[in-house]
C-alpha cells in the first residue's frame, strides 16, 4: 500500500536530473533505515514531454504544460500530495502557469512547488549580502529572463551572459556529440569546460553567486563553491522544500559546506 504522504517527481525533463532530484530528497532526508525514507513516486516519460526550450523559442507549437500535467494527474492518482519539476526551464510563466490552471480546472489536489521561487526565498535567507547573482540557464530560460523578475523583489540584481557566451551554455547542453544530454554518467570534460568559462565570465562581471539554473547543469558542476564564488543547485532547494512541506521533521540541517550530505 503506497503511502498517502508522497512525493511526486515528474522526471523526463531531462531523465538525468530526475535522477539527481530523487537522490537529493533521499540524501536530504533525516533516515537510519529504509524505512525511515519518505515515499516517491517518480515517473520518468521523456519521450511525453516536449523540449521546454524548444516551445519558448518557437520552434514547437504544443505546449509542454500539457504533457507535464498529464504525468501529474498519474500521481496524484497514487496518493502524491506535493510534486516538483527538476527543470527550471518548465517554470517559465507561459509553461508554469498553464500547469497550474489545468490543474485547477482538472481539480488535481496536490501542491506543486515552484522551484524558481523557492530558489528566491532561500538566497535571501541565506544572506542579505549577496546583491549581485549570474545565471546559467538554458537558451528557453535565458530568453524568458526566468529569474530576474523575482530576484528584482529581493532588490537582487542579476547577471546574464552576452549571446555568444549563452550559445557556449546551450551547446554544453543541447550538444549531440558533448552536451550534458547526450553524455550524462559522465558528463563529458568539455561541457564541464564550457560551464566554467561561463562562471568565469560572470564572475568578471561582478556575480557574487552563480544560479545553476538548469538542472542538467549541476551533473556537471556539483561543487558548492568554484574558489570564492558561490554556487547555488537549484535542485538541492527543491528537494528540501519537498522534505519540508511532506515533514519537516524529517529535514537534515544543511549549509553550503555540506550540499551532497555522504
Amino acid at each position: 500500500m503506497i503511502n498517502k504522504q508522497c512525493i511526486g517527481i515528474v522526471g523526463g525533463v531531462g531523465p538525468y536530473a530526475g535522477l539527481d532530484l530523487e537522490r537529493k530528497i533521499f540524501a536530504h532526508t533525516r533516515a537510519v533505515t529504509d524505512q525511515d525514507h519518505l515515499s516517491v513516486i517518480h515517473i520518468s516519460k521523456p519521450c511525453d514531454i516536449e523540449d521546454r526550450t524548444a516551445f519558448l523559442l518557437g520552434q514547437i507549437e504544443r505546449n509542454p504544460a500539457d504533457s507535464i500535467f498529464a504525468i501529474i494527474q498519474e500521481m496524484a492518482g497514487l496518493g502524491v500530495v506535493v510534486v516538483g519539476i527538476p527543470c527550471n526551464t518548465a517554470h517559465a510563466p507561459l509553461i508554469f502557469n498553464s500547469i497550474l490552471e489545468n490543474l485547477k480546472k482538472g481539480y488535481v489536489q496536490v501542491k506543486l512547488v515552484n522551484m524558481i521561487e523557492e530558489t528566491a526565498t532561500w538566497i535571501r535567507t541565506y544572506s542579505k549580502a549577496l546583491k549581485k547573482i549570474g545565471i546559467l540557464s538554458t537558451t528557453g530560460a535565458y530568453k524568458v529572463k526566468l529569474y530576474s523578475a523575482i530576484l528584482k523583489k529581493y532588490r537582487i540584481e542579476t547577471i546574464m551572459l552576452n549571446e555568444e557566451m549563452q550559445k557556449t551554455v546551450h551547446d554544453a547542453i543541447y550538444n549531440t556529440i558533448y552536451g550534458i544530454k547526450a553524455k550524462q554518467n559522465p558528463v563529458s570534460n568539455i561541457a564541464r569546460i564550457e560551464l566554467i568559462q561561463a562562471v568565469r565570465y560572470l564572475q568578471k562581471k561582478g556575480a557574487q553567486a552563480i544560479i545553476l539554473g538548469c538542472t542538467e547543469i549541476p551533473l556537471a558542476i556539483n561543487e558548492n563553491f568554484l574558489d570564492d564564488i558561490i554556487l547555488i543547485d537549484p535542485t538541492t532547494i527543491l528537494a528540501r522544500a519537498l522534505i519540508r512541506i511532506i515533514d519537516p521533521n524529517k529535514l537534515k540541517l544543511w549549509n553550503m559546506e555540506f550540499r551532497n550530505n555522504d
